[in-house]
């Protein structure tokens, strides 16, 4: 008995095996733990790819609606934050990261708490006053890439990185489960210690 070309296809389906862990959001096919992230730059969201479907939307200057997030880490051990400047941009505690949106054309910030990721007004004014004496922040990649800051209270010199932006995200979720009271705690303090130690592993000085 002749078999038709619509069997076959449903014979190979049937014996395909099902991938049992995470699937790529965009194809469907298994990813493992480690993957990549683009991000959907309309409704501002992450999305867990593969590594073929990353390099769709890898070009840097391509105006496209996903945007793969890069692998860089940059250092500014130079960083500048004059007295009171920190307090101008009327973030509650010593830790925020800043994206430029695109289509928004403005610079968002966000810092943790124990809901999460909480988003802020910046004062426009003030961070421009930021960036003006950084200039070297100005390398950092639209939606896909943050500027992640840590400004201790007990005087010691701000810590400033350039991130891939879901490193900012796993950060903030990491935090949601352990945050205790106003400042997080002690668990919190660590897990941002332990973020920071991973990160000046990785990075390169800008």
């Amino acid at each position: 008995m002749k078999t038709t070309v619509g069997e076959v296809l449903t014979r190979i389906a049937s014996t395909r095996a099902v991938p049992t862990g995470p699937l790529c959001e965009m194809c469907a096919a298994g990813i493992g733990d480690e993957h990549q992230h683009v991000v959907d730059v309309q409704v501002r969201s992450l999305m867990c790819v593969c590594r073929p479907c990353y390099l769709l939307f890898a070009p840097v200057d391509a105006d496209l609606r996903y945007k793969a997030v890069p692998d860089r880490y940059l250092e500014f051990p130079d960083f500048d934050l004059g007295p009171g400047r920190w307090e101008s941009l009327e973030i509650p505690v010593g830790l925020a990261f800043f994206f430029r949106n695109s289509l928004l054309d403005k610079y968002i910030v966000f810092y943790p708490g124990p809901a999460g990721a909480t988003e802020s007004e910046l004062p426009i004014d003030s961070f421009e006053t930021v960036l003006a004496e950084n200039p070297g922040l100005s390398q950092m990649r639209a939606d896909v890439e943050a500027l992640i800051a840590s400004v201790p209270t007990s005087g010691q010199s701000p810590r400033c990185f350039v991130v891939p932006i879901d490193a900012c995200y796993e950060l903030v979720g990491r935090l949601r489960t352990v945050w205790r009271g106003f400042d997080g705690g002690q668990d919190a303090a660590r897990a941002v210690d332990e973020f920071f130690g991973r990160v000046e592993a990785r990075s390169r000085s800008a």
